[in-house]
Protein backbone atom coordinates (compact mmCIF):
# COMPACT_ATOMS: atom_id res chain seq x y z
CA UNK A 1 0.00 0.00 0.00
CA UNK A 2 1.40 3.43 -0.90
CA UNK A 3 1.84 6.14 1.74
CA UNK A 4 -1.01 8.15 0.20
CA UNK A 5 -3.32 5.16 0.26
CA UNK A 6 -2.18 4.37 3.79
CA UNK A 7 -3.02 7.88 4.94
CA UNK A 8 -6.44 7.60 3.35
CA UNK A 9 -7.01 4.24 4.98
CA UNK A 10 -5.88 5.55 8.35
CA UNK A 11 -8.10 8.59 8.10
CA UNK A 12 -11.02 6.40 7.17
CA UNK A 13 -10.23 4.08 10.07
CA UNK A 14 -10.26 7.02 12.46
CA UNK A 15 -13.37 8.58 10.95
CA UNK A 16 -16.06 9.42 13.46
CA UNK A 17 -13.60 10.16 16.27
CA UNK A 18 -10.39 11.89 17.27
CA UNK A 19 -6.99 10.50 16.38
CA UNK A 20 -5.58 7.91 18.75
CA UNK A 21 -1.88 8.56 19.27
CA UNK A 22 0.27 5.95 20.99
CA UNK A 23 3.33 7.41 22.75
CA UNK A 24 5.95 5.03 24.12
CA UNK A 25 8.38 6.18 26.78
CA UNK A 26 5.66 8.62 27.82
CA UNK A 27 7.15 9.27 31.27
CA UNK A 28 10.58 10.27 29.93
CA UNK A 29 11.85 13.78 29.25
CA UNK A 30 10.97 13.97 25.55
CA UNK A 31 7.91 11.80 26.15
CA UNK A 32 6.37 14.15 28.70
CA UNK A 33 7.04 17.28 26.64
CA UNK A 34 5.34 15.52 23.70
CA UNK A 35 2.38 14.34 25.77
CA UNK A 36 1.87 17.84 27.16
CA UNK A 37 2.06 19.49 23.74
CA UNK A 38 -0.42 17.09 22.13
CA UNK A 39 -2.79 17.35 25.08
CA UNK A 40 -2.82 21.14 24.91
CA UNK A 41 -2.81 21.61 21.14
CA UNK A 42 -4.90 18.75 19.76
CA UNK A 43 -8.05 16.80 20.53
CA UNK A 44 -6.30 13.43 20.11
CA UNK A 45 -6.82 10.58 22.53
CA UNK A 46 -3.41 9.72 23.96
CA UNK A 47 -2.37 6.13 24.63
CA UNK A 48 0.61 6.35 26.96
CA UNK A 49 2.92 3.34 27.27
CA UNK A 50 5.08 3.70 30.37
CA UNK A 51 6.55 1.57 33.12
CA UNK A 52 5.97 3.85 36.12
CA UNK A 53 2.76 5.96 36.03
CA UNK A 54 3.83 7.86 39.16
CA UNK A 55 6.44 9.67 37.03
CA UNK A 56 3.80 11.15 34.72
CA UNK A 57 3.38 14.75 35.90
CA UNK A 58 2.27 16.84 32.90
CA UNK A 59 -1.27 15.43 32.53
CA UNK A 60 -3.77 13.82 34.85
CA UNK A 61 -3.78 10.05 34.56
CA UNK A 62 -7.57 9.94 35.00
CA UNK A 63 -8.29 12.45 32.24
CA UNK A 64 -10.81 11.01 29.76
CA UNK A 65 -8.40 11.73 26.88
CA UNK A 66 -5.63 9.70 28.52
CA UNK A 67 -5.27 5.91 28.53
CA UNK A 68 -2.35 4.49 30.49
CA UNK A 69 -0.72 1.33 29.17
CA UNK A 70 1.47 0.31 32.08
CA UNK A 71 4.16 -2.20 31.25
CA UNK A 72 7.49 -2.95 29.64
CA UNK A 73 8.15 -2.50 25.93
CA UNK A 74 9.43 -6.07 25.89
CA UNK A 75 5.99 -7.36 26.89
CA UNK A 76 3.39 -5.69 24.68
CA UNK A 77 0.86 -8.51 24.51
CA UNK A 78 -1.31 -7.25 27.41
CA UNK A 79 -1.86 -4.03 25.44
CA UNK A 80 -2.25 -5.56 21.97
CA UNK A 81 -5.85 -4.37 21.52
CA UNK A 82 -5.06 -0.79 22.51
CA UNK A 83 -1.96 -0.73 20.30
CA UNK A 84 -3.99 -1.96 17.32
CA UNK A 85 -6.41 0.93 17.84
CA UNK A 86 -3.71 3.59 17.31
CA UNK A 87 -3.84 5.78 14.21
CA UNK A 88 -0.45 7.35 14.94
CA UNK A 89 2.58 6.25 16.96
CA UNK A 90 5.39 8.29 18.52
CA UNK A 91 8.00 5.79 19.65
CA UNK A 92 10.45 7.48 22.03
CA UNK A 93 11.26 4.55 24.34
CA UNK A 94 14.81 3.24 24.21
CA UNK A 95 17.44 1.42 26.27
CA UNK A 96 21.20 1.49 26.70
CA UNK A 97 23.86 0.17 29.05
CA UNK A 98 23.09 -3.55 28.97
CA UNK A 99 23.70 -5.16 25.53
CA UNK A 100 20.96 -7.77 25.86
CA UNK A 101 18.35 -5.28 27.03
CA UNK A 102 19.36 -2.81 24.30
CA UNK A 103 18.87 -5.50 21.65
CA UNK A 104 15.49 -6.53 23.04
CA UNK A 105 14.17 -2.98 23.45
CA UNK A 106 15.77 -1.18 20.51
CA UNK A 107 15.35 -3.89 17.87
CA UNK A 108 13.14 -6.82 18.83
CA UNK A 109 10.45 -4.79 20.61
CA UNK A 110 10.22 -2.31 17.73
CA UNK A 111 9.44 -5.14 15.31
CA UNK A 112 6.80 -6.49 17.68
CA UNK A 113 5.24 -3.06 18.14
CA UNK A 114 4.93 -2.60 14.38
CA UNK A 115 3.43 -6.08 14.05
CA UNK A 116 0.70 -5.24 16.56
CA UNK A 117 -0.43 -2.12 14.69
CA UNK A 118 -3.43 -2.33 12.37
CA UNK A 119 -2.29 -1.39 8.82
CA UNK A 120 -5.86 -0.49 7.87
CA UNK A 121 -6.00 2.10 10.65
CA UNK A 122 -2.40 3.24 10.98
CA UNK A 123 -1.43 6.53 9.34
CA UNK A 124 2.08 7.20 10.63
CA UNK A 125 4.89 6.06 12.93
CA UNK A 126 7.39 8.57 14.30
CA UNK A 127 10.41 6.53 15.34
CA UNK A 128 13.12 8.01 17.58
CA UNK A 129 16.75 7.22 16.84
CA UNK A 130 19.90 9.29 17.45
CA UNK A 131 21.80 11.67 15.18
CA UNK A 132 25.03 10.00 16.29
CA UNK A 133 24.54 7.19 13.76
CA UNK A 134 24.30 9.55 10.74
CA UNK A 135 26.95 11.36 8.73
CA UNK A 136 26.69 14.95 7.53
CA UNK A 137 24.36 13.98 4.66
CA UNK A 138 22.06 11.90 6.90
CA UNK A 139 23.47 8.60 5.64
CA UNK A 140 24.14 5.77 8.07
CA UNK A 141 27.72 5.86 9.37
CA UNK A 142 29.53 2.56 8.68
CA UNK A 143 31.39 3.14 11.93
CA UNK A 144 28.11 2.95 13.88
CA UNK A 145 27.95 -0.81 13.35
CA UNK A 146 31.72 -1.31 13.42
CA UNK A 147 32.62 0.64 16.58
CA UNK A 148 29.36 1.69 18.22
CA UNK A 149 28.26 0.96 21.75
CA UNK A 150 25.31 -1.41 22.22
CA UNK A 151 23.01 1.63 21.99
CA UNK A 152 24.56 2.94 18.78
CA UNK A 153 24.71 -0.49 17.12
CA UNK A 154 21.09 -1.37 17.92
CA UNK A 155 19.85 1.98 16.67
CA UNK A 156 21.79 1.50 13.44
CA UNK A 157 20.46 -2.03 13.06
CA UNK A 158 16.88 -0.93 13.65
CA UNK A 159 17.13 1.84 11.05
CA UNK A 160 18.33 -0.67 8.46
CA UNK A 161 15.41 -2.95 9.34
CA UNK A 162 12.88 -0.14 9.08
CA UNK A 163 14.05 0.87 5.61
CA UNK A 164 12.83 -2.47 4.24
CA UNK A 165 9.81 -2.90 6.50
CA UNK A 166 6.35 -3.17 4.84
CA UNK A 167 5.32 -0.01 6.74
CA UNK A 168 8.43 1.95 5.68
CA UNK A 169 6.48 4.55 3.70
CA UNK A 170 4.52 5.46 6.81
CA UNK A 171 7.60 5.86 9.04
CA UNK A 172 9.28 9.15 9.91
CA UNK A 173 12.60 8.53 11.67
CA UNK A 174 13.68 11.45 13.84
CA UNK A 175 17.28 11.79 14.98
CA UNK A 176 17.62 14.18 17.93
CA UNK A 177 21.00 15.79 18.44
CA UNK A 178 22.07 16.79 22.00
CA UNK A 179 18.86 17.16 24.01
CA UNK A 180 18.25 19.74 26.73
CA UNK A 181 15.12 19.71 28.85
CA UNK A 182 13.75 20.38 32.32
CA UNK A 183 15.42 22.60 34.89
CA UNK A 184 18.53 22.44 37.06
CA UNK A 185 16.48 23.16 40.20
CA UNK A 186 13.36 21.38 41.47
CA UNK A 187 9.88 22.57 40.56
CA UNK A 188 9.49 21.62 36.89
CA UNK A 189 7.04 18.79 36.14
CA UNK A 190 9.17 17.73 33.17
CA UNK A 191 12.05 15.32 33.82
CA UNK A 192 15.49 16.87 33.49
CA UNK A 193 17.48 15.57 30.54
CA UNK A 194 20.94 14.10 31.06
CA UNK A 195 22.49 17.02 29.19
CA UNK A 196 20.76 19.69 31.30
CA UNK A 197 21.86 17.85 34.44
CA UNK A 198 25.36 17.75 32.99
CA UNK A 199 25.45 21.53 32.62
CA UNK A 200 25.21 21.85 36.39
CA UNK A 201 28.03 19.36 36.80
CA UNK A 202 30.21 21.33 34.36
CA UNK A 203 30.22 24.56 36.37
CA UNK A 204 33.07 23.61 38.73
CA UNK A 205 35.30 23.00 35.70
CA UNK A 206 34.65 26.21 33.78
CA UNK A 207 37.76 27.83 35.28
CA UNK A 208 39.82 25.24 33.40
CA UNK A 209 37.67 24.71 30.32
CA UNK A 210 37.81 28.41 29.38
CA UNK A 211 41.57 28.09 28.84
CA UNK A 212 41.20 25.20 26.38
CA UNK A 213 40.37 25.33 22.67
CA UNK A 214 39.22 22.53 20.38
CA UNK A 215 38.11 22.33 16.76
CA UNK A 216 34.75 20.62 17.25
CA UNK A 217 31.09 21.45 16.62
CA UNK A 218 27.65 20.03 17.29
CA UNK A 219 23.90 20.65 17.20
CA UNK A 220 21.55 20.76 20.16
CA UNK A 221 17.79 20.97 20.64
CA UNK A 222 15.39 21.45 23.53
CA UNK A 223 12.91 18.68 24.29
CA UNK A 224 10.07 21.19 23.95
CA UNK A 225 11.14 21.85 20.36
CA UNK A 226 11.30 18.12 19.66
CA UNK A 227 7.73 17.91 20.95
CA UNK A 228 6.68 20.81 18.71
CA UNK A 229 8.03 19.09 15.59
CA UNK A 230 6.64 15.66 16.48
CA UNK A 231 3.21 17.04 17.35
CA UNK A 232 3.15 18.87 14.02
CA UNK A 233 4.02 15.69 12.15
CA UNK A 234 1.50 13.65 14.13
CA UNK A 235 -1.40 16.02 13.50
CA UNK A 236 -0.93 16.78 9.79
CA UNK A 237 -1.60 14.45 6.84
CA UNK A 238 1.21 11.98 6.27
CA UNK A 239 2.75 12.13 2.80
CA UNK A 240 5.40 10.14 0.92
CA UNK A 241 8.92 11.10 1.89
CA UNK A 242 9.61 14.58 0.43
CA UNK A 243 13.31 14.60 1.38
CA UNK A 244 15.56 14.29 -1.68
CA UNK A 245 18.02 11.41 -1.82
CA UNK A 246 16.39 9.36 0.92
CA UNK A 247 14.54 6.04 0.86
CA UNK A 248 11.01 5.23 1.92
CA UNK A 249 11.65 6.23 5.54
CA UNK A 250 11.81 9.99 6.02
CA UNK A 251 14.90 11.05 8.01
CA UNK A 252 14.79 14.25 10.06
CA UNK A 253 17.71 15.37 12.22
CA UNK A 254 16.26 17.49 15.02
CA UNK A 255 18.62 20.29 16.00
CA UNK A 256 19.38 23.98 15.94
CA UNK A 257 22.20 25.56 13.91
CA UNK A 258 25.61 24.11 14.85
CA UNK A 259 27.84 25.74 17.42
CA UNK A 260 31.44 25.01 18.34
CA UNK A 261 32.68 23.63 21.64
CA UNK A 262 34.61 26.89 22.08
CA UNK A 263 31.42 28.92 21.61
CA UNK A 264 29.53 26.71 24.07
CA UNK A 265 32.18 27.06 26.77
CA UNK A 266 32.39 30.84 26.25
CA UNK A 267 28.59 31.08 26.51
CA UNK A 268 28.57 29.17 29.81
CA UNK A 269 31.37 31.30 31.23
CA UNK A 270 29.68 34.57 30.21
CA UNK A 271 26.33 33.32 31.53
CA UNK A 272 27.98 32.85 34.92
CA UNK A 273 29.40 36.38 34.60
CA UNK A 274 32.93 35.09 34.11
CA UNK A 275 35.81 36.33 31.96
CA UNK A 276 36.73 34.54 28.74
CA UNK A 277 40.48 34.70 27.95
CA UNK A 278 41.33 35.72 24.38
CA UNK A 279 43.78 32.84 23.94
CA UNK A 280 43.91 29.24 25.09
CA UNK A 281 45.61 25.87 24.71
CA UNK A 282 44.66 24.00 21.55
CA UNK A 283 43.55 20.43 22.25
CA UNK A 284 45.11 18.85 19.19
CA UNK A 285 44.46 15.14 18.49
CA UNK A 286 47.95 14.14 19.62
CA UNK A 287 47.55 16.13 22.85
CA UNK A 288 44.17 14.51 23.55
CA UNK A 289 45.71 11.08 22.97
CA UNK A 290 48.58 11.96 25.31
CA UNK A 291 46.18 13.05 28.05
CA UNK A 292 44.19 9.83 27.67
CA UNK A 293 47.35 7.79 28.22
CA UNK A 294 48.74 10.01 30.98
CA UNK A 295 45.50 10.07 32.98
CA UNK A 296 44.71 6.44 32.13
CA UNK A 297 41.25 7.33 30.87
CA UNK A 298 39.27 4.37 29.59
CA UNK A 299 37.99 4.95 26.05
CA UNK A 300 36.22 2.48 23.81
CA UNK A 301 36.29 2.23 20.03
CA UNK A 302 33.28 4.54 19.64
CA UNK A 303 34.91 7.16 21.90
CA UNK A 304 38.03 7.11 19.73
CA UNK A 305 35.96 7.44 16.57
CA UNK A 306 34.10 10.40 18.09
CA UNK A 307 37.38 12.09 19.00
CA UNK A 308 38.55 11.70 15.39
CA UNK A 309 35.19 12.76 13.95
CA UNK A 310 35.07 15.99 16.00
CA UNK A 311 32.36 17.71 13.92
CA UNK A 312 28.93 16.16 14.49
CA UNK A 313 27.00 18.36 12.09
CA UNK A 314 24.26 17.50 9.62
CA UNK A 315 22.55 19.07 6.65
CA UNK A 316 19.69 19.64 6.67
CA UNK A 317 18.66 19.91 10.29
CA UNK A 318 15.02 20.34 11.23
CA UNK A 319 14.22 22.78 14.02
CA UNK A 320 10.59 23.92 14.36
CA UNK A 321 11.25 26.79 11.93
CA UNK A 322 11.65 24.30 9.07
CA UNK A 323 7.92 23.60 9.46
CA UNK A 324 6.85 27.22 9.86
CA UNK A 325 6.86 26.95 13.67
CA UNK A 326 8.74 28.79 16.44
CA UNK A 327 11.47 27.34 18.63
CA UNK A 328 11.14 27.45 22.39
CA UNK A 329 14.93 27.56 22.90
CA UNK A 330 16.76 28.40 19.63
CA UNK A 331 20.05 29.43 21.30
CA UNK A 332 22.23 28.12 24.10
CA UNK A 333 21.44 31.27 26.07
CA UNK A 334 17.74 30.48 25.76
CA UNK A 335 18.42 26.93 26.95
CA UNK A 336 20.20 28.23 30.05
CA UNK A 337 17.38 30.71 30.70
CA UNK A 338 14.63 28.10 30.42
CA UNK A 339 16.66 25.67 32.55
CA UNK A 340 16.76 28.22 35.37
CA UNK A 341 20.55 28.42 35.45
CA UNK A 342 21.47 31.36 37.71
CA UNK A 343 24.06 33.91 36.63
CA UNK A 344 25.82 33.79 39.97
CA UNK A 345 25.99 31.70 43.12
CA UNK A 346 26.22 28.02 43.84
CA UNK A 347 23.73 25.43 42.74
CA UNK A 348 22.82 22.55 45.05
CA UNK A 349 25.19 19.65 44.50
CA UNK A 350 27.96 21.75 42.92
CA UNK A 351 31.04 23.59 44.10
CA UNK A 352 30.61 26.59 41.80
Amino acid sequence: MSATAAASAGTAGAAGGAARILITGAAGCVGQYTVEHLYRHSDAHLLLLLRDPSKLKVVAANDPRITLLVGDLRDLEPHAEAIASATRVIHTATAWGDPERAQQVNVVAVKRLLALLDPARLEQVIYFSTASILNRDLKLLPEAMAYGTEYIQTKAQCLQDLEVHPLAERIVAVFPTLVFGGRVLPGDPHPTSYLTSGVKEAFPWLWLAKWLRTDSSFHFIHAADIATVCAHLATTPHQPNPEPGQGAVRRLVLGQAPITINQAVATLVRWRRGWVPPVGLDLTPWLIEGLIKLLRIEVNAWDRFSIRQRHFVHKPVSPPERFGLTSYAPTLEAVLETAGVPHRGRLPGTEA
